[in-house]
């Protein structure tokens, strides 16, 4: 059962979150964090990407740059850009895209959970990458930056987010890429006490986005528990930051692919080679977009093609073998262009499908790429099923939009 708690945030006040309030640390780059943090010293990427305070090019992994972030959260918190509750509470954060909204409860996980599978994965990390956040949260004893969590339906929990967003809003801004984010606090007793005991009665929560950043925060809790001789685990660093929304709000976009070439193949040879495990259709120059599952849209020598999957090509009584990703890696990156590990190939590069199919085509035309393929997007419940499964699905295969907004809530860990 999951296992959550309340906590003190730290936050900044109302006049200052459009400021202080950023993208998360990794989906832009240093130059990018930059220049969104040109002229504002309250910016997050202070914190969260504190390279940018020195010279353009240095290297980010580097102790003075670890230190940094120590010094400007410290400062953020000195200048009262972020001030702790004095409470504990829980928060709900909504976000809008494209006129729609989802609704999450900001709360504080459990390492255990994490470490005894009751918080399942479906994406496998690198250490280099959790090693980085892992010091980012050692150094300054906090998740600055929350994960992204998904869970059950659950009828009560719905009615306690309803009942708290009829009220007024603690923040409501739209961010700089147009998505709306809308904040609440729950400081009532008996509805967190209430809310504490509705999730003790969900058996997993599922990790949406932000694989590396769970599995820093639950390893450093780890850490701080063997080197507490008096450990109860009741401690703060028992739990990590994690805003958590019910299933039946999230969407999955699509996560599409460009290659560098053909393998050695003509485009007619590619094409041949692709109609034996594919029905092709020719749809000419206009974009064409997946319409269902195991359809894909290939885009190649200035024409879109329809690219539906023979019947015995997959196995949809198979968690993995029923995935998109998994017949597309194997039928075309793999047995026609012989691109082997996604992780390391350099020749397919991965486009998110939030940046729409036009990039798709633009990245081919421009002759940088040589062909596109766009998927259709996977389900939260092919998602849950390879989680509750213990799989693990292949790279670059869930795209979550919009991205939580960072610095609207900080947990320390003391």
């Amino acid at each position: 059962m999951a296992k959550i708690k309340p906590f003190k945030g730290v936050r900044p006040p109302q006049a200052l979150v459009e400021e202080v309030a950023s993208r998360p640390y990794d989906v832009l780059n240093s130059e990018e964090a930059r220049a969104e943090a040109a002229g504002n010293d309250k910016s997050l990427y202070h914190i969260i990407k504190p390279e940018i305070d020195f010279p353009a090019g240095t290297d980010e992994h580097t102790q003075p740059v670890y230190d940094k972030a120590v010094e400007n959260f410290a400062k953020f918190q000195k200048e009262g850009w972020l001030v702790q509750d004095e409470k504990e509470m829980y928060y709900v954060y909504a976000q809008t895209m494209n006129g729609r909204t989802q609704y999450g409860l900001v709360v504080c996980a459990n390492v255990e959970d994490y470490l005894s599978g009751k918080i399942k994965k479906h994406e496998l990390t690198r250490r280099d990458k959790e090693e980085d956040r892992m010091i980012h949260v050692r150094i300054n004893n906090a998740n600055i930056e929350p994960v992204f969590f998904a869970f059950p339906y659950q009828e009560e929990l719905d009615a306690i987010v309803k009942a708290t967003v009829a009220g007024p809003a603690e923040y409501d801004f739209v961010a700089p890429d147009g998505f709306g984010h809308h904040f609440w606090k729950i400081e009532d007793d008996a509805t967190i006490a209430r809310i504490t005991e509705l999730f003790a009665g969900i058996p997993y929560l599922y990790i949406a986005d932000g694989h590396h950043r769970t599995a820093a925060a639950a390893l450093v809790g780890a850490e701080k528990a063997k080197q507490n001789p008096n450990h109860t685990g009741d401690e703060e660093y028992n739990f990590f930051l994690a805003v958590c929304f019910p299933d039946n709000q999230l969407n999955i976009i699509d996560y599409n692919r460009v290659v560098t070439d053909l393998n050695g193949l003509s485009e007619e040879e590619f094409i041949a080679k692709i109609s034996e495990n594919f029905i092709v259709e020719e749809k000419g120059a206009e974009i064409y977009k997946p319409n269902a599952l195991h359809n894909f849209a290939l885009y190649v020598g200035g024409k879109w093609y329809s690219l539906t999957a023979k019947e015995g090509t997959y196995n949809d009584n198979d968690p993995i073998s029923v995935l998109d990703v998994t017949i597309s890696s194997n039928l075309i990156l793999d047995q026609v262009l012989d691109i082997k590990d996604l992780r390391s190939s350099k020749r397919v590069d991965f486009v998110g499908g939030i940046r729409g199919l036009g990039e798709l085509q633009q990245r081919v035309d421009s002759g940088e790429m040589k062909a596109a393929l766009a998927l259709y997007p996977v389900s939260m419940k092919q998602l849950m099923d390879i989680a509750d499964t213990d799989n693990i699905m292949p790279p670059k295969t869930t795209w979550f939009e919009p991205k939580l907004r960072s610095g609207l809530v900080i947990h320390k860990l003391n």
